[in-house]
């Protein structure tokens, strides 16, 4: 247990600049809390003391502002940064090394019985306001762009933004770099997303330009 508890602070001082002592990490990091409180929750859910695991998890949305089922599967290496909103499902499943940033949904999208929430594989990040919802499956270093919404299963190492979710990226890029020890650490670069929007727009703005011309040709050529 206290080795999972100092590898949990080892990872926020791998993630977060913000980050300057141990001490602060320990007293003033909600999302930190937030996966204690989960990991004991969890063992009661497993013991089927159900009332004694909500209890808990609802003492930890109180203290943290995030909301974790007691039964959702929290992997290793977890990184909650701020997360003021989270909210993440019963069934939901959160593998190794995955991000969450503030406002992050991991939800159902009905009362359907069973697995009802997504599953997040190794590497994912996800940004501020993201909304995954259902029971499907985001790839292994996958990006979620802030305000999405994801209702569709993403492939490994793709980038979605929009609403709903659209894949703009899927170029197989390795969710980890070097730092400068030479150690593996996530790649949490999630700023320059492309717009598809803009990207569409300015096609049919290019695409208007170029009738407007042939036009403005034909008459000049009839008026002769």
């Amino acid at each position: 247990m206290f080795r999972q508890m100092q590898q949990d602070i080892r990872v926020v001082f791998a993630r977060d600049p913000a980050a300057t002592s141990f001490w602060e990490v320990l007293f003033c990091y909600p999302g930190v809390h937030a996966l204690w409180f989960h990991r004991l929750a969890h063992w009661w859910y497993l013991h089927d003391c159900r009332f004694i695991a909500r209890l808990i998890s609802h003492w930890a949305r109180f203290f943290t502002g995030i909301e974790i089922h007691p039964g959702a599967q929290i992997g290793e290496g977890v990184f909650i940064d701020h997360g003021g909103g989270v909210v993440i499902g019963e069934t939901a499943v959160v593998g190794n090394n995955v991000t969450l940033y503030q406002g992050v949904t991991l939800g159902g999208t009905g009362k359907e019985k069973g697995k009802r929430h997504p599953t997040l594989e190794d590497y994912v990040v996800v940004a501020s306001g993201a909304k995954v919802l259902g029971s499907f499956t985001v790839g292994e270093g996958a990006k979620i762009g802030s305000g999405s919404v994801v209702l569709k299963p993403v492939p490994p190492h793709s980038t979605v933004v929009g609403i709903p979710g659209r894949i703009v990226s899927g170029r197989g890029v390795s969710p980890l770099h070097l730092d400068t020890d030479g150690e593996e650490e996530v790649n949490l670069e999630h700023t320059d997303l492309p717009d598809p929007v803009k990207e569409e727009l300015t096609l049919l703005k290019e695409r208007l330009a170029l009738l407007e011309n042939r036009l403005a040709q034909q008459e000049a050529a009839n008026d002769k």
